[in-house]
């Protein structure tokens, strides 16, 4: 993010931000018990992952994120869907700050080796 406090210029970074910027972008809290486990407090959110929704219409559910969308700044979990006026159904879109990490996926070698750099770093 840039120097600047100002919201406006705060917004344009947040639109305009490359990729490689936006999956750091796309973070969510971690649990208490893996807050303690990892010592940090957040963490990028992946495909696999199991997340609890913290706010909004599907407050409480639980779900493994099935995609993530760079472009929108959106993640969608699975079983959280909305139905659409032509009948089908449609999966919705969340913020990932409104969103815990309950399970991460550590089936990526690189991902155990960050948490793990993370905990010792702490210690």
């Amino acid at each position: 993010m840039p120097e600047s406090k100002k919201p406006r210029k705060q917004r344009k970074a947040l639109y305009t931000a490359p990729l490689h910027k936006r999956r750091k972008l796309l973070s969510a809290h971690l649990s208490k018990e893996l807050r303690e486990k990892y010592k940090r407090r957040s963490l990028p959110i992946r495909k696999g992952d199991e997340v609890k929704v913290l706010r909004g219409e599907f407050k409480g559910k639980v779900g493994k994120v099935s995609k993530v969308d760079l472009k929108k700044l959106k993640v969608y979990v699975e079983g959280i869907t909305r139905k659409r006026t032509v009948g089908t159904e449609v999966q919705v879109s969340i913020h990932p700050s409104n969103l815990m990490i309950i399970n991460p996926d550590l089936s990526d070698k690189r991902r155990l080796l960050i948490l793990e750099r993370s905990s010792k770093k702490a210690s």
